[in-house]
């Protein structure tokens, strides 16, 4: 425009400005009111949107009304296009990172309300988060102007190079995809591999996996490492699992009478142990004659795999009280060793703590 700047374009501008600040602030309150009523629901993702909007829709209503301000000046023709291109960048970026986090929430809150699917799938959030903010840029050059073309061919001839270039970084990716595609490892999933690592999966994001040992330590290991490796997952198909605890009795034992006394041990554990699993049915099977006494397995059942430790602790002590209750003897391992002084060949029965008892006379023996 060519005329000069009045105070009624002064005093237009600020109420335009003046009225884009404030429906922001009326705006901000209702948003926050919404936000309220978002808590009560069971779906996450009104919480993550009605957050979202509390940013995008104050910043459109102050930028709307800078906009009307800068329409109510005698600006020239080139100044008004500058101010209307500044404008729109900078709503494009608000919208561009409002939209970047509300898509990845969104991603955030079906991986958690969904069985079978990644608690804490950070790969898969970060890689949505890049995709939207790459496409945000790209609309804020055209915007401006700048030919998107040359930079996306420059690209996809660079692809390869960079490719070549992070080849090691790109395998992991793709594994951290592929692992958590296949189900096979789920944050939260106790895993033990074969190189000796195990504990509890905290975290798979684009380069790697992170495992919390039972120590409260973390293991980091690269996804790729994971993908090959060999793994046992203690939290598939079922989280409930059941273990092994070795026992053996004496030879003059009543097997009928340890087992009945094994089994009531077995019914109060299981019943008032956390983490047992009382539904489950245990079992005894005698298996062994050992060399001193007559082996057999116990199999309980755990809530998990960290239970196992508590409950074999306490199924031990109370296994341990109830025999000697009972009478039950389990005998410490004894072997009979044989002794060769000269020509004279001398058993004699070696005990539980080393000591050596001779089977025959030594002073009748004749000794060269």
């Amino acid at each position: 425009m060519n005329r000069a700047l009045t105070v009624d374009d002064l005093v237009i501008a600020s109420v335009a400005l003046a009225a884009g600040l404030l429906a922001a602030f009326l705006l901000r309150i209702l948003l926050r009111w919404l936000g309220k009523h978002a808590d009560r629901t069971r779906w996450s993702g009104d919480d993550v949107i009605v957050d979202a909007l509390r940013t995008v829709v104050p910043w459109a209503a102050i930028v709307g009304g800078a906009a009307s301000a800068g329409a109510a000046l005698p600006l020239t023709r080139t100044v008004q296009n500058h101010v209307n291109q500044v404008l729109t960048v900078v709503l494009i970026f608000v919208v561009t990172v409002t939209a970047a986090r509300v898509i990845a929430g969104l991603v955030r809150a079906v991986t958690t309300s969904r069985s079978g699917v990644a608690g804490s799938a950070t790969i898969f959030v970060n890689i949505t988060r890049v995709l939207v903010l790459a496409i945000g840029f790209l609309v804020v050059l055209q915007t401006l102007g700048i030919s998107i073309a040359p930079m996306l061919t420059a690209l996809g001839v660079g692809g390869l190079a960079v490719a070549l270039a992070l080849q090691d970084t790109l395998a992991n990716l793709f594994a951290g995809i592929h692992i958590l595609a296949s189900k096979t490892v789920q944050p939260g999933d106790y895993i033990r591999l074969s190189s000796g690592e195990e504990g509890y999966v905290e975290d798979i994001n684009w380069r790697q996996t992170t495992v919390r040992a039972l120590s409260n330590n973390l293991v980091v290991i690269p996804n790729g490492e994971l993908a090959k490796a060999n793994m046992t997952n203690f939290m598939r198909p079922e989280q409930k699992l059941t273990i092994l605890v070795q026992v053996g009795v004496a030879y003059d034992s009543d097997l009928e009478h340890v087992e009945r006394v094994t089994m009531d041990v077995i019914a109060e554990v299981m019943t008032g142990v956390d983490g047992a699993v009382p539904d489950h049915e245990p079992a005894i099977r005698f298996h062994t004659f050992g060399d001193s006494r007559i082996g057999f397995t116990v199999i309980l059942g755990v809530g998990e795999f960290s239970d196992q430790f508590r409950i074999k602790h306490e199924f031990i002590k109370a296994l341990h009280k109830r025999y000697r209750e009972e009478g039950i003897r389990i005998p410490a391992p004894a072997r009979t060793v044989a002794l060769q002084q000269g020509s004279v060949s001398i058993p004699q029965q070696r005990g539980p703590q080393g000591t050596v008892a001779e089977a025959g006379d030594v002073s009748a023996a004749r000794l060269d």
